[in-house]
């Protein structure tokens, strides 16, 4: 049975035995989150809350992605338009983001695709992640002037290794393989078992049972890359890590002259904003990082970087963004300090 929710077709709602169902379907955008989608997944799940019937949650995404991200471009006209939509925007990701990481019942996630930034956020919260060999997971927000958020100030600064710092900074992707040995995925099983997993989950409503073949695949990073994370990600502030990975390349290795490279593209206000927030938020609740996340954004919104970055890579695509200040010299501790105002965290419990 079909249910309206809202977000004009580019959601279909289903409730199916024990299952409600969440199919992304605005696959022309990779399933990018539209401000519409946001709030129709958190009526949909609200509702579905309180219904006994419904067991658990099933999400997923038509085509080649589960979901790509938020939809920035939209972010970016509205901002130009002076419109208090794009802070509404951002209130309404985090508040989805939220219920998701509160939610009672099973939330099984299928990243069959491509999984960025926003598309983390409507999945990673919740209780099970499953990987298939399709999957491409990557936060790439520092490329666009913004930075890890929908709660990535809690699940990166939480993996092994200093990998959640790595990707944070650098946006590099991960496979199915270290999104499972990461923790990032609960689960993995192949892409073409995915019906036989979901015909379980609407029969029974029970996940574990439901997700008990899977496939153990083989991590794609390298152990000696692995080490590099670990080691050279270590550093108390972003000017050691950056020492450590160029001690790394002076000696001859690749893999840190490659990581080196990504950072010197990124906003250098993205960077340091990231490091603080990922060092902040390991000790900090859920509820507490997107508060932190939310200040962020607002006060993200006012600057250059973010609709610099957009404009770059989106509206005149692959335009090199010109970021103001345009290295890490030029910023201030009190400029990095001014994105991290504390809020009250009600206004996300709207």
């Amino acid at each position: 049975m079909q249910m309206n929710f809202g977000a004009h077709g580019d959601v279909v709602f289903e409730q199916a035995g024990a299952a409600g169902i969440i199919r992304l379907t605005r696959t022309r955008a990779l399933n990018a989150l539209s401000h519409e989608m946001i709030n129709a997944i958190y009526k949909a799940l609200k509702h579905w809350e309180n219904d006994d019937k419904v067991r658990c949650i099933i999400v997923e995404g038509e085509g080649r992605a589960f979901c790509a991200g938020g939809d920035v471009v939209a972010v970016y006209k509205a901002q130009q338009e002076k419109s208090p939509i794009a802070h509404e925007y951002f209130r309404d990701e985090y508040r989805l983001n939220l219920l998701i990481s509160e939610y009672k019942k099973p939330y099984i996630s299928f990243w069959d695709g491509i999984v960025m930034g926003g598309g983390a956020g409507i999945s990673v919260h919740g209780s099970h992640r499953v990987t298939t060999e399709k999957c491409m997971f990557a936060m790439p927000e520092t490329g666009i002037g913004l930075f890890p958020d929908v709660g990535g100030s809690y699940f990166l600064s939480r993996l092994p290794d200093n990998l959640g710092l790595y990707m944070g900074l650098t946006g590099s992707r991960l496979g199915w393989g270290d999104c499972l040995k990461s923790g990032l995925a609960t689960h993995a099983i192949a892409s073409h078992n995915i019906n036989e997993a979901k015909k379980k989950l609407i029969d029974t409503g029970d996940a574990a049972y439901a997700l008990t073949q899977g496939e153990h695949p083989v991590a794609e990073m390298s152990l000696s890359q692995l080490e590099l994370i670990r080691e050279c990600f270590n550093g108390s502030s972003l000017n050691d890590i950056l020492r450590n990975l160029e001690q790394k390349q002076a000696g001859g290795d690749e893999f840190a002259h490659e990581i080196l490279q990504i950072l010197a593209s990124r906003s250098p206000s993205s960077l340091m904003v990231t490091f603080r927030q990922l060092r902040l938020g390991k000790n900090m609740s859920m509820p507490e990082v997107m508060r932190m996340e939310y200040g962020i954004a607002r006060h993200m919104l006012q600057k250059h970087d973010f609709m610099e970055g957009i404009r770059a890579a989106l509206i005149d695509k692959g335009d090199t963004p010109q970021w103001q200040p345009a290295t890490l010299q030029e910023l201030t501790q009190a400029d990095i300090d001014a994105y991290f105002p504390d809020l009250d965290l009600e206004e996300l419990r709207l």
